[in-house]
């Protein structure tokens, strides 16, 4: 491999092209030759160079020394070596300003890599839980466009490979689309037989669950009795169905595959992928918003959140299927991108690809392929340009096509909850509707304060070290106090399919016992119902169900199992609105002459309970997650329910107004904050005028660590890196002088020093390290150091007087990782993101310290 002379290189989190991935050692850079390069300045220059055969040595080395690396990189990265010509005589000045190095070579000096053909694996990585320099990514990929660009015009392979190139990101979205259905179909068959196991097997099929064990009968959940085909457990132990000793057997049994599920899907999580537990979309954010946590996207991840998030279902617990369903589109986006080194390389870059499969992620978690690319706009990413909209498109169309083909919802319709009924609603119902909205957000905000009190309770408390014991423990507890009632013991997508539908005449769900009776109003007559005694019961049941699945709820999200939040929110909006929706059908049978029903209420029964079920729903996942327009847009896609938009966008309006108020942040972001990511969100305002100078490191009086361009030794710098723990200095013209050079890595100094000492005759402590192009006129000592090919020579800098607002909105708009502050052009200090994080946090009189990452 080998650069140009005099280019600047690297800024952000400092890979220089040498860099291997881990701390350990260099043997990467080891097993590549390196020569020594005399210039014509008769400086020492380190110049790696390599021949292919060494540098596949080179990078096998490398992989069996890296641990830090994620699995999937590990895994493809010898795949994408690319075949290169390395002329190894040819050597020759480029000027600095020409973006294309060596012509000989092919190769490339550009902002932040060497060559087209990143030869060593890491380059342009980072270290695990830094932040991504957004600039310096798109930088890297805009020159690498460019050099392509170039070199279309040279043969028709080039064109090709053009061609090839350019169609990639399309190709990587068809696949992450392809293989999400393909999951999510998997998880949905397999929950729902598992679900299922709990209650009974099919003997003559055991692979079939009960609703296709029935299939001909087509029964409803509470007529057990006439499916011939499905044995309960108690009738596989000679039994009969009903009566106080099959019930008791049943109830036994019941609790058993409950705690056998949970036990699994626990101990698989902590013993093979801790970061396969809870919903993964607080972190998901934070990673799209330019943050590393290595691993969190790797197949491990995808494997065990697959199989846990099936048997967490399983078991019974309250929690839905549905957010994780996010974690695990991203998970096979991270791992597809790396086929393509264009995005598997570039942090950047990949978070486009991962964008687009958290949209696959509610593609196929609902059935809602439009509403997943409106809630990765809305909720997850932080840079989504046109182009990764018309990628997501595509990415959860592809999803939900595979999805649909499999049908694991087992109907004629690829969504969860499809709802027939098509009446028109009547102005006066905005009020309940209204009602609804300001009632989830209350729900909301209270579930919000009730869960992060005992997240964080178990974050500082000895429970926090019983993760597997606290998970059986919880699903006993759900187990005993669920199976007595009939609503909480079936399935809780169930119970929200009869929640929403709407009473015919002849149904077995005591939710629509109503008697039925002519009533004459003058001139014509109109059917009413009457509730019966089975509606009383049911509104009391459905009551008692709401109190036990909110509470649960609240203990068991932030459990190590996988676990998401739209399921349980769903059911209790629609718990809600079932019963207000049965409170104003009795008032419009009560007094049908009021002013607001004549002539509405001429044909038949006019109020729709179902209807309302489905606003409640709404209105509580918006106030949990403080989504508007992705959520409405969901709702009507989950159940097909195109003319009721108007009552859902009221009731999720008001919603977010009552959560807004009541709580700032949604349930995603208040994670974000209890687990201290580095998140700047963008929705939110920087209203305080504080200036850069007040938040700049070090404050006034303080020294600022900075390296000289050409007065330092080796030795001083190698004291300045020991005795510091920044991620990089500013380089000036002197101590005295402390006008701004450009800026260097901790990293970059680190592997090149290492590499000079090891590789290059003469270099030792006392060689003065060189940031410029020019000599020193009298040389007497060791010969220099040259590194100029590591200094980033344009720092985005502010000046000491710039409000805060401003630098808030470059680190949020440009995803900076610092900027430094000059006063006249002199350098005065570094503004890091967590200072700025720390400063917000300031601001809004919370805690510093709880930012916790660089």
């Amino acid at each position: 491999m080998k650069k140009s002379n005099g280019h600047s290189i690297g800024a952000g989190d400092g890979d220089h092209p040498l860099a291997p991935h881990s701390k350990q050692s260099y043997t990467a850079a080891a097993t590549t030759s390196l020569t020594a390069n005399t210039d014509d300045e008769d400086m020492i220059d380190i110049t790696p160079r390599s021949s292919p055969g060494d540098l596949i040595g080179g990078s096998s080395g490398y992989h069996r020394e890296t641990v830090t690396e994620s699995d999937t990189e590990r895994d493809f990265a010898p795949n994408q070596r690319a075949m290169h010509h390395h002329h190894h005589h040819q050597h020759q000045h480029v000027p600095t300003h020409n973006a294309f190095g060596d012509p000989m070579d092919g190769a490339l000096s550009f902002y932040g890599s060497s060559e087209v053909h990143d030869e060593i694996p890491g380059i342009g990585q980072y270290e695990d839980f830094h932040t991504i320099d957004w600039q310096r990514d798109i930088a890297r990929d805009r020159m690498r466009h460019r050099y392509i660009v170039k070199k279309r015009q040279d043969s028709l392979w080039d064109l090709i490979k053009g061609a090839i190139d350019a169609g990639s990101g399309w190709l990587c979205v068809l696949l992450v689309g392809i293989a999400a259905g393909c999951v999510a179909g998997m998880v949905d068959i397999g929950a729902s037989w598992m679900s299922d196991l709990k209650h009974g097997i099919c003997p003559t099929a055991f692979w079939f669950n009960r609703e296709q064990c029935c299939y001909p009968d087509k029964q409803s959940v509470f007529e057990e009795g006439n499916c011939s085909m499905w044995k309960t457990w108690p009738e596989l132990f000679g039994l009969n169905r009903t009566g106080t000793g099959p019930n008791i057997v049943s109830y036994i049994l019941y609790i058993l595959w409950a705690l056998l599920f949970a036990s699994l899907s626990a101990s698989l999580v902590r013993m093979f992928a801790p970061y396969a537990c809870g919903s993964g979309i607080p972190e998901i954010k934070t990673i799209l918003s330019g943050f590393i946590i290595r691993g969190y996207l790797g197949k491990w991840t995808l494997l065990i959140k697959s199989v846990g998030l099936m048997l967490s279902v399983s078991a019974g617990l309250t929690l839905g299927k549905e957010g994780p369903m996010v974690h695990i589109a991203s998970c096979i986006g991270n791992i597809f991108s790396h086929l393509f080194p264009k995005y598997g390389r570039n942090e950047a870059k990949k978070r486009e690809i991962l964008s687009a499969a958290s949209a696959a992620g509610v593609s196929v978690a609902f059935g809602a392929p439009i509403g997943g690319v409106l809630f990765s706009l809305e909720e997850v990413s932080y840079y989504f340009p046109l182009k990764t909209l018309w990628r997501s498109f595509f990415c959860a169309l592809i999803a939900a096509f595979v999805l649909r083909s499999l049908t694991p919802f087992g109907n004629e319709h690829s969504v969860l909850f499809f709802v027939e009924y098509n009446k028109p609603w009547i102005f006066f119902e905005l009020i309940p509707f209204v009602f609804l909205g300001i009632m989830g957000g209350v729900i909301g905000t209270f579930f919000i304060k009730a869960n992060l009190w005992w997240c964080r309770y178990r974050k500082f408390s000895k429970l926090g070290q019983y993760p597997v014991s606290e998970v059986l423990f919880v699903t006993l507890v759900t187990a005993i106090i669920c199976y007595p009632n009939p609503f909480t013991r079936m399935n809780m997508n169930e119970l929200i399919f009869l929640l929403v539908s709407k009473c015919s005449s002849g149904d077995s769900n005591p939710l629509c016992d109503y008697k039925r009776m002519n009533i004459s109003t003058g001139s014509s007559f109109i059917e009413v119902t009457e509730p019966g005694p089975g509606v009383y019961r049911s509104i009391w049941l459905l009551v008692l169900t709401f109190v036990l699945k909110l509470a649960l709820t609240i203990f068991t999200f932030g459990i190590k199992v996988p676990s998401g939040l739209f399921i349980p929110s769903l059911l209790l909006g629609a718990i809600m609105g079932r019963i207000v929706g049965i409170g104003v059908e009795q008032f419009a049978y009560s007094y049908p002459n009021i002013w607001f029903f004549t002539g509405e209420c001429a044909d038949s029964n006019l109020i729709t309970p179902g209807l309302y079920a489905v606003v409640g729903a709404a209105a509580v996942l918006g106030g949990v997650t403080r989504m508007t327009v992705s959520l409405v847009v969901i709702m009507f896609e989950l159940t097909g329910g195109v003319r009721y938009i108007v009552p859902l966008m009221a009731a999720a309006m008001a919603s977010k107004w009552v959560g807004d108020a009541l709580g700032r942040q949604g349930i995603y972001d208040a994670h974000i904050a209890l687990n201290g990511y580095p998140f700047l969100d963008s929705k939110e305002e920087f209203a305080h005028t504080t200036l850069a100078a007040d938040v700049m490191q070090p404050k006034r009086n303080e020294t600022l660590n900075v390296i000289t361009q050409d007065s330092m030794t080796v030795e001083d710098v190698e004291n300045l890196l020991k005795e510091t723990e920044h991620n990089g200095y500013p380089v000036v013209v002197s101590r005295e002088n402390q006008y701004l050079v450009g800026f260097v890595l901790r990293r970059d100094l680190n592997l090149a020093i290492g590499n000079a000492k090891r590789l290059v005759e003469g270099i030792n402590s006392n060689s003065i390290v060189l940031f410029t192009s020019t000599t020193p006129t009298q040389n007497l000592g060791p010969p220099p150091l040259k590194l100029k090919k590591i200094l980033d020579m344009a720092p985005i800098t502010v000046t000491d007087q710039t409000p805060m607002e401003t630098v808030v909105d470059m680190f949020r708009k440009l995803g900076l990782r610092q900027t430094l502050v000059t006063h006249n052009g002199r350098l005065l200090g570094v503004i890091t993101k967590k200072d700025v994080l720390r400063h917000v946090k300031q601001m809004d009189n919370e805690d510093p310290n709880t930012v916790l990452f660089n």
